[in-house]
């Protein structure tokens, strides 16, 4: 049974499903962030071994949580496409065919990153149109959102894979973040079009001849400065380029908080600024939104990081069901319609 793809964002309660048994944390900080997300107009399917998750639901009723049965669990060692073709059991496969049933608008999971790609390509199916489904990352941009493409999906990737990323971020802009022209921009090394890989100007002359709003290349120290909402590169740079940005925010702030107790001064100094970084902080902390789009797919598929706490899983289902109420899907396929990509499905 298919998705029904349609052109109109989602009115009434959203249900998700939610992958109990995906994680470092799992099971108990997956199920402590589904009772903290669940309410009226957002039901949670709660996939795991009922004799490990249905203990942590406690005795009372939740009339917004159901919990759908698993039998095994794929795990980070698991090589992702042979477990998800074997392991039809597992939480991830079933979570997945929830979404392709129809059960759910949309599946979120903090287990095997590379399964749950899989699992997307393989029981929720691609658009027609769409090559590669790409991680769609919200980065803190000085003066709004930036959104990058692909975050680690797809490592090897070929010129028109990186042309249907910008229109999937673009979709993306258009839907959820209310863009009426996202810019979109290349990472490359350099501004000019002759910069780069051979992948990057080829990838350059594509996006420079499509429909959208291209606006070249943009370099890594660029990034986060809006020089564009969207800025594609193939998943091994784009998941190296994410990393490295993380790292560097945990490290300044490990830096500033030996800095704020370093003298009598700096404490003080430290006090008076404490609430400027709280808010600084929260911009910076991945737990805020819990989770990355898979983008491409008939149904909303939603990555969380490994390590993700309730706060994040809680965060990653209410960003899921914003962006079904938006209409994410049908979003992707007027895009793909708009830049005449979508005249069928096709392979690579």
């Amino acid at each position: 049974m298919s998705v029904d793809v349609t052109r109109t964002t989602h009115q009434g309660p959203v249900t998700l499903t939610l992958d109990a048994e995906g994680g470092d944390n799992a099971p108990d900080e997956i199920v402590a962030g589904a009772l903290m997300a669940a309410s009226a107009e957002l039901h949670v399917l709660l996939v795991g071994r009922p004799e490990i998750v249905e203990p942590l639901l406690g005795s009372s009723d939740h009339p917004y949580i159901e919990s759908v049965p698993s039998a095994s669990v794929i795990s980070f060692h698991d090589e992702p496409a042979g477990a998800v073709k074997s392991m039809t059991d597992s939480s991830i496969v079933v979570g997945a065919r929830t979404v392709a049933e129809g059960r759910s608008q949309g599946f979120i999971s903090a287990g095997n990153t590379g399964a749950m790609t899989a699992a997307g390509l393989l029981i929720v199916k691609r658009l027609s149109g769409i090559r590669r489904p790409a991680i769609v990352t919200i980065l803190p941009g000085l003066e709004g959102p930036v959104l990058l493409l692909d975050s680690g999906a797809n490592a090897d990737c070929r010129p028109e894979h990186l042309l249907e990323f910008g229109v999937l971020g673009s979709a993306y802009a258009r839907t959820v973040l209310g863009m009426a022209s996202p810019r979109v921009g290349l990472l490359n090394i350099g501004e000019e079009d002759s910069k780069g890989s051979e992948l990057a100007r080829s990838a350059h002359g594509m996006l420079a001849a499509s429909g959208l709003n291209f606006i070249g290349n943009v370099e890594g120290r660029d990034l986060l400065r809006n020089l564009a909402d969207v800025v594609v590169t193939d998943g091994f740079t784009g998941n190296v380029a994410l990393k490295l940005l993380e790292g560097c925010a945990s490290s300044f702030f490990t830096r500033v908080r030996a800095a704020a107790k370093s003298s009598t001064r700096a404490k003080i100094g430290g006090m008076l600024l404490k609430p400027a970084l709280r808010g600084l902080r929260s911009a910076l902390d991945p737990e805020e939104v819990g989770g990355a789009c898979l983008l491409g797919l008939r149904g909303l598929v939603v990555i969380s990081h490994g390590s993700s706490s309730r706060r994040a899983i809680s965060n990653a289902l209410l960003f899921g069901a914003d962006a079904v109420r938006k209409g994410i899907v049908p979003g992707v396929v007027a895009e793909l319609e708009r830049a005449g990509v979508a005249s069928g499905e096709r392979e690579g």
